[in-house]
């Protein structure tokens, strides 16, 4: 059996971070199950393991502090409602952009569009454009 080169780059990692994000959200599976099994099918190299282990982690620990956020700038769109994907996005990037500090806003806000492109509905980039640019607006008042 041949091995697949180590996996390392940011957006690789994020992707695995979305899809944790969303299997725990959508079927209540642990994070800590889910991250192991996801560590064991993909062949990250260490700093993505850390990365992906510590931006999932950093999501779920803070989610009710970002899902205020959320509320806040898409008071039309009840979180409940949003699709997996768009609100999974936005925990993400407004995790990194506002609590993490180790993401600049602005490569936070392209890495999340850039995934709604590729696993949103037609209508994601926009709206998580949208919502992002305006929580960045806001902090940097």
């Amino acid at each position: 059996m041949q091995r697949r080169a180590a996996r390392n780059s940011r957006r690789t990692t994020r992707i695995a971070v979305l899809q944790t994000l969303c299997e725990v959200d959508s079927v209540g599976h642990s994070v800590d199950d889910v991250l192991m099994y996801r560590q064991q099918i993909e062949d990250f190299t260490t700093p993505s393991e850390q990365f992906l282990a510590q931006l999932t982690r950093g999501v779920r620990d803070n989610i009710d502090r970002i899902d205020r956020v959320i509320a806040e700038f898409a008071p039309s769109w009840p979180i409940s409602q949003m699709a997996i994907i768009d609100r999974n996005l936005l925990r993400m990037a407004i995790f990194e952009m506002t609590l993490w500090g180790r993401t600049p806003p602005k490569v936070a806000i392209n890495e999340a569009v850039e995934l709604a492109r590729s696993f949103g509905s037609e209508s994601s980039p926009r709206f998580v454009n949208g919502v992002l640019g305006s929580v960045m607006a806001n902090a940097m008042r």
